[in-house]
């Protein structure tokens, strides 16, 4: 069932509406009865990962949904404006959505909206928000937490068959964000992070799908078949990540796959000058570990973010 969790007035006789499609078992007793998971994507209006997940996973439920024991409430696009016009904030405003919340019911139009959404989505029992990475990086499945909430967090994460928890220090947490606002007053939100902005990777999708049957399962929303899920890497320290940075300004051109394992001093990629035809730099692994991370955009300045690697240390402990 469709429905408008949130709506103002805009000019020229249109709404912004922020919409959410609230799946339910055929028979069932009162909502407050029930297990409740959210999936929330398209707070950024160019990461468009979730947007394939929001659609596979409900044809997936339609397919059995006599196993359909809870609720599973659906919001594609939290940004709508931004996902129409391909742009990651709310176009006209220069605004970021995910430092709005939680928002104020008797504030500015951007306000309101957040509002809205916070008091539609607090009380779920599970929500996952979903992102992708910007259109220069690609990234592994992967969930993000903040170490204020890691405690309660982690241990749901591992379920969701993800291949990559990556627990960030209390320092870097932004407290105008979705999850954090939400994580804060008690409603536990995992950040998911995966593939690249303006494209949709059903591989990654397909199996963030898996894990949230999975997590479903375990809530006792869903009571079908699942598949078995993978057993995350973990990390809790920042030096578990070696970040490569890029030398010089040129074109980057990758010489491994992404998600692939490195050995230190290996040649993972060139800079290169397409005017001189000359190699500006061979961008070498720091060390042993695995590309979690990596730049699809190939233009680089100096300095840009070419890639990230988990060292070998955290890869080994978790296979």
């Amino acid at each position: 069932m469709v429905e408008i969790v949130t709506s103002v007035d805009l000019p020229v006789d249109e709404k912004l509406m922020i919409r959410k499609n609230r799946i339910m078992p055929e028979t069932f007793k009162s909502d407050g009865d029930m297990k409740r998971i959210s999936l929330v994507t398209g707070i950024h209006g160019d990461e468009l990962e979730g947007q394939y997940v929001c659609y596979e996973l409900q044809r997936r439920i339609n397919l059995k949904k006599d196993m359909l024991e809870g609720i599973v409430d659906i919001y594609p696009a939290m940004n709508p404006l931004g996902v129409d016009s391909i742009t990651r904030g709310i176009p006209a405003f220069d605004l970021d959505m995910n430092r709005l919340f939680p928002g104020n019911i008797d504030g500015n139009m951007t306000e309101y909206i957040a509002a809205g959404i916070i008091d539609d989505v607090k009380g779920s029992d599970l929500v996952l928000d979903i992102h992708a990475s910007n259109i220069f990086l690609t990234e592994i499945p992967q969930i993000r937490i903040n170490e204020l909430h890691a405690e309660k967090l982690v241990p749901i994460a591992k379920g969701a068959n993800v291949d990559f928890i990556w627990v960030h220090g209390a320092n870097t947490v932004l407290e105008a964000t979705f999850a954090h606002s939400l994580n804060s007053i008690g409603t536990p939100v995992l950040v998911v992070e995966m593939g690249v902005g303006m494209r949709i990777t059903k591989e990654y999708g397909n199996q963030l799908i898996d894990g949230i049957f999975n997590l479903m399962k375990e809530m006792g929303i869903w009571k079908g078949e699942t598949p078995k899920v993978k057993k995350p890497m973990v990390s809790t320290d920042p030096d578990d990540i070696i970040y490569l940075n890029a030398s010089a300004s040129g074109l980057f051109i990758p010489l491994v796959v992404h998600g692939s394992n490195v050995s230190k001093g290996q040649i993972i990629g060139k800079i290169v000058d397409p005017l001189k035809g000359k190699v500006l730099d061979d961008v070498r692994s720091p060390g042993d570990g695995m590309i979690f991370t990596l730049r699809d955009y190939p233009i680089v300045d100096e300095g840009s973010l070419m890639g990230r690697i988990l060292k070998k240390e955290v890869v080994t402990l978790e296979q």
